[in-house]
């Protein structure tokens, strides 16, 4: 009898390459339909809820990660952080006071994934007594379609420059910022100078 192998682990940025093109200068891409688990709030990034809530969708994402792994269902890799941004002027939200940003935090996940898995990891995490802010973590689906997007690097205080290229490069194309600013981290903060950091940056245009 032929020898079964154990299925690949699911890499989602192998799997949507196209989705994290991570170009110098803007380019036009189209983002499908995406599931992630996400969570809102409001604030500064350097705020305590919005670290707070980073911790909670990290507990819930390796919580069902760890699920499927030592369940004998599909294993898969954990995505990074991403994040949407806007505030109640959505065309100039960067120079707003940080303290009226609102932001969705997210991970991207599998399609595989169920609302019955969110509400099983929530669960776990509430007899090890903690829940409180991971039961406000919630199944997305999200779709961009046609975006501008770019690679910047730098601190993230100095994204205004590079927002500025793109928005003059969506107007060159006949195109105009629509929906929310949308960004893909691909650095830890904590380890990464400031000017080293590489965040992908995108904004739907229609």
């Amino acid at each position: 009898m032929p020898k079964t192998t154990k299925a690949e682990k699911v890499d989602l940025y192998k799997l949507h390459k196209s989705d994290y093109v991570t170009p110098r200068e803007p380019v036009l891409v189209k983002i499908g339909a995406a599931r992630y688990l996400t969570i809102d709030g409001q604030g500064a990034p350097s705020g305590a809820e919005f670290q707070a809530k980073i911790g909670a969708l990290y507990g819930i994402a390796y919580t069902i990660k760890m699920t499927y792994k030592f369940g004998g269902k599909q294993d898969y890799k954990v995505c990074g952080l991403e994040g949407l941004w806007w505030c109640a002027d959505p065309e100039h939200w960067m120079s707003q006071p940080r303290e009226s940003w609102q932001w969705k935090l997210m991970i991207r996940v599998p399609e595989f994934l169920t609302a019955r898995n969110l509400k099983e990891a929530a669960a776990k995490l509430v007899e090890k007594g903690k829940g409180e802010l991971e039961g406000q973590v919630r199944l997305e689906r999200i779709t961009e379609g046609r975006s501008v997007q770019v690679l910047h690097i730098g601190s993230y205080a100095d994204e205004s420059e590079t927002l500025k290229r793109m928005e003059a490069f969506a107007e060159a194309n006949g195109l105009k910022f629509r929906g929310r600013h949308h960004e893909i981290y691909l650095s830890d903060p904590r380890r990464v100078a400031p000017e080293k950091l590489r965040t992908i940056l995108r904004h739907p245009v229609g």
